[in-house]
C-alpha cells in the first residue's frame, strides 16, 4: 500500500476543479427539460399532460442507459492509473457499441408502449399522443448514449472541460428550435406538438456531433478517439456491460421508486400532488449537485484504487460524503428562514394564491432540508462504491432501502396512518437514509477488504 501523498486540501481542490462543470452540466440539463415543458404549456392542456408523461418515460429510459455506460468513467480511471492506457480506446469503443445495442432496444420499447399505456388504464386520447411523441423521439436515444460514453470517457480522463459549453448550446438550440418546430419559425414547418420531439432528436444528434469534433481537437482525449469503432475486444465489452449494468438498474430502481410514490401522492389529493410535484423538482434541482460531486469523487477513488493507495480512496470517499452533506445542509437554510421565496418562481399565482397548497409544499420543504442530506449521501455512496469496483451492493442497497423499506412504510404511513402526503415525506427519508447508511458501511467494509489483501499480497513479494 502507498503512503499517503495528498492533503485534505489536496483533495478538495481536485475534486472541486473536476465536479464544478459536471454539476453545471447537470444543471443545464435540467434546463433543457424544464424549456421542453415550458414550450409544452403553451399549448393545450392535453399536449402538456401527454408531453410531460412522455418526458417522464423517455428519461426513466435515457436514466437506465446512462447509467450502463457511466461505467465507461471509472474504467479509463483505473485503466489510467494502472498506466494501462492501451485499454482506454477499447473501453470507450465497447461503451459505444453496448450504447448503441441499449438505445435500439429502448427505442423498439418506447416506440411501442401505447398498448402498455392503455393496459395501466391511460385514457385512450392521452396515450395516443403520448405514443405519437415518444416513436419521434426514440430516434434520439441512441446519439443519447453515444454522447454519454464520450461524456464519461472524458470524465474518466478528468478533462470535461468541453462539457459545460456544448450543453450551453444545447440549450439555445432546445429553445430556438422547439419555438421554431412549435409554431413554424426560422424557416421551419409548423409540428405544433410533434416540434418539441423533433427538436430534441435535432439537439441529441447535434450535441453528440458537436462533442466529438470538439475532443478530436484536445490534447487529453484526442489520442484515444478512433472512427473504427469496431477495435475494441471481448474483455472491454465484458468489463463495460458487467460493471454498467448493475449501474443502470441502480439508477433505474431510484428513478422508478420516485415515479411510484408520484402515482400514490395523485391518490391523496389535488393539492398533495401540487405540492408534492414542486418540492420535488426543486429537490431535484440541487441534487444535480451531488450528481457531479458523485461523479467526481468516483473517478478519483477509482484512481486511488488502481494505485493500491487505499488510505487515500477511504479519505476521497468520506470528504465526498462530508462535502456533499454539508453542501445540502447550507442549500437547506433558505427553506426554512423564507419558505415563500424558494417557493415562489415554481407555483403560478393562482397557486400561490391556495394557502392549502402553500401551506403543504412549506412544510414538505422542512422535511426536504434533512432529505436533500440523505438524497446526496447516497448518490456519492454509489459513486464511491463504483470506484472501489462494487456496483452490485450499490443496487441492491437501493431495493432494501427504497422499495422493501421506503415504500411501505410510505403507504402504511400515507393511507394507515392518516399522515398523508406528510407521512409519504418521512418514509421517503427513511428509505434514503437506510440507502446511505448501508452504502456508507458498504464502503468502508469494501474498503477495509482492499486494505487487508494489499497487505497480504505485500507480505508474499
Amino acid at each position: 500500500m502507498v503512503a499517503r501523498s495528498l492533503s485534505m486540501f489536496d483533495d478538495l481542490k481536485k475534486v472541486s476543479a473536476l465536479a464544478g462543470p459536471l454539476i453545471l452540466t447537470n444543471l443545464l440539463y435540467v434546463a433543457i427539460a424544464t424549456i421542453d415543458l415550458v414550450m409544452l404549456g403553451m399549448l393545450s392542456p392535453l399536449d402538456l399532460a401527454a408531453g410531460g408523461l412522455a418526458i417522464g418515460i423517455f428519461n426513466q429510459f435515457r436514466t437506465m442507459g446512462t447509467g450502463v455506460v457511466t461505467a465507461t468513467g471509472n474504467l479509463v480511471s483505473y485503466a489510467q492509473g494502472k498506466a494501462h492506457t492501451d485499454q482506454i480506446t477499447p473501453l470507450l469503443n465497447a461503451s459505444l457499441i453496448i450504447g448503441t445495442f441499449i438505445g435500439v432496444i429502448f427505442a423498439l420499447l418506447m416506440a411501442n408502449i401505447k398498448p402498455f399505456l392503455l393496459f395501466i388504464g391511460t385514457p385512450e386520447v392521452l396515450a395516443e399522443q403520448t405514443s405519437n411523441y415518444l416513436v419521434v423521439a426514440a430516434l434520439g436515444l441512441v446519439p443519447c448514449f453515444w454522447f454519454q460514453s464520450i461524456r464519461h470517457f472524458s470524465v474518466g480522463l478528468k478533462s470535461p472541460g468541453p462539457l459545460m459549453m456544448i450543453t450551453g448550446v444545447s440549450v439555445l438550440l432546445t429553445v430556438v428550435l422547439n419555438y421554431g418546430f412549435i409554431f413554424g419559425h426560422f424557416g421551419l414547418p409548423k409540428l405544433g406538438f410533434l416540434g418539441v420531439a423533433v427538436a430534441t432528436c435535432i439537439v441529441l444528434y447535434l450535441s453528440f456531433f458537436l462533442f466529438v469534433v470538439i475532443a478530436c481537437k484536445n490534447q487529453v482525449l484526442k489520442p484515444y478517439i478512433t472512427w473504427k469503432v469496431w477495435k475494441t475486444n471481448r474483455e472491454s465489452i465484458a468489463k463495460t456491460w458487467h460493471m454498467g449494468y448493475p449501474i443502470g438498474a441502480t439508477y433505474g430502481s431510484e428513478a422508478g421508486f420516485f415515479t411510484v410514490l408520484a402515482l400514490f401522492v395523485a391518490t391523496l389529493g389535488i393539492s398533495e400532488l401540487a405540492a408534492h410535484n414542486v418540492v420535488s423538482q426543486i429537490v431535484y434541482i440541487v441534487f444535480m449537485i451531488a450528481a457531479g460531486l458523485s461523479s467526481a469523487c468516483s473517478i478519483y477513488v477509482s484512481e486511488a484504487h488502481a494505485k493500491s493507495d487505499i488510505i487515500h480512496a477511504k479519505r476521497i470517499g468520506h470528504f465526498g460524503l462530508l462535502f456533499g452533506a454539508a453542501i445540502m445542509a447550507f442549500i437547506a437554510i433558505p427553506y426554512v428562514l423564507f419558505p415563500e421565496f424558494i417557493l415562489a418562481p415554481f407555483l403560478s399565482a393562482a397557486e400561490l394564491q391556495q394557502s392549502n397548497v402553500v401551506a403543504i409544499a412549506t412544510h414538505l420543504l422542512l422535511i426536504a432540508a434533512v432529505l436533500q442530506i440523505f438524497d446526496a449521501s447516497q448518490n456519492i455512496g454509489v459513486g464511491i462504491l463504483r470506484g472501489v469496483g462494487d456496483v452490485k451492493s450499490a443496487f441492491f442497497l437501493s431495493i432494501l432501502g427504497y422499495w422493501i423499506i421506503g415504500l411501505p412504510v410510505a403507504w402504511v404511513l400515507g393511507s394507515y396512518m392518516n399522515l398523508g402526503i406528510n407521512g409519504v415525506w418521512y418514509a421517503l427519508t427513511l428509505g434514503l437514509s437506510v440507502t446511505a447508511l448501508s452504502q456508507l458501511w458498504m464502503f468502508n467494509y469494501r474498503v477495509k477488504s482492499l486494505d487487508t489483501i494489499d497487505e497480504i499480497q505485500g507480505q508474499q513479494a
